[in-house]
């Protein structure tokens, strides 16, 4: 492989949803750089994948970046994934992309999955397009201060969010965006337990009524009108 950084979509959930391509690229590359390489190598020991990992993640990713440019103009080929999905969507790599441009190295997409098209595409909402918000802060003040930047938005608005604050969103949203707002909820798209809901927050928030959420969600919320 050409020395450079290599974006690589990986699975969403479904370890079998691995292209083709991503595959070849994660076995021949030099260095693979995951968020948690815990997790990734679910995967490199699911497709025999003997490359060298080095995390990359929220917390290091300013010091990793240097590193990984550094062995990118030594003429090595870095793969670079995260948990999920594609890198530096609502995941870390957007400062390595940034400073591989900086520093004239070329960058390579292989393109995978994604939480955010495959919860659109599942929804039926997305023809006329969509916003993505990614993940809504933590604090109160600041989740509503986002929601309610929305609340005049004419495109569905996707937000990623923890099972464990995915009722608090309903809530949130029945309170600042309204009380019939359609909203829907996709649940460990692409795992054996995939889960569609589609109605009212309250509808919604029923349906879980008794339950302990898993897996991570997202949330699309549709326009008022």
């Amino acid at each position: 492989m050409e020395a450079g950084l290599y974006i690589v979509g990986t699975p969403i959930g479904n370890l079998g949803d691995l292209s083709f391509r991503a595959l070849e690229t994660l076995k021949e590359a030099d260095l693979i750089v995951a968020e948690d390489t815990r997790h990734s190598r679910r995967l490199t020991d699911r497709y025999e994948i003997a490359t060298h990992l080095m995390s990359c993640h929220k917390f290091n990713e300013k010091q990793r970046a240097d590193q990984i440019v550094e062995r990118i103009q030594q003429g090595q080929a870095v793969a670079m994934i995260t948990d999920s999905g594609m890198p530096c969507i609502s995941d870390p790599g957007s400062r390595v992309v940034l400073l591989c441009h900086e520093a004239g190295i070329p960058i390579t997409s292989v393109p995978g999955p994604a939480a955010v098209t495959t919860a659109v595409a599942l929804s039926g909402f997305g023809e006329k397009g969509f916003i993505f918000a990614g993940f809504l802060p933590h604090k109160s003040g600041g989740r509503k201060r986002d929601l309610e930047k929305w609340k005049e938005a004419d495109l569905p608005v996707v937000f990623y969010e923890s099972p464990y604050r995915l009722l608090k969103l309903l809530g949130e949203i029945q309170e600042h965006l309204g009380a019939e707002r359609t909203v829907f909820v996709g649940r460990e798209l692409t795992k054996k337990f995939e889960e569609l809901s589609t109605g009212t927050p309250a509808e919604i928030l029923a349906r879980y009524e008794g339950r302990t959420v898993k897996g991570e969600c997202v949330v699309i919320v549709q326009p008022a009108h």
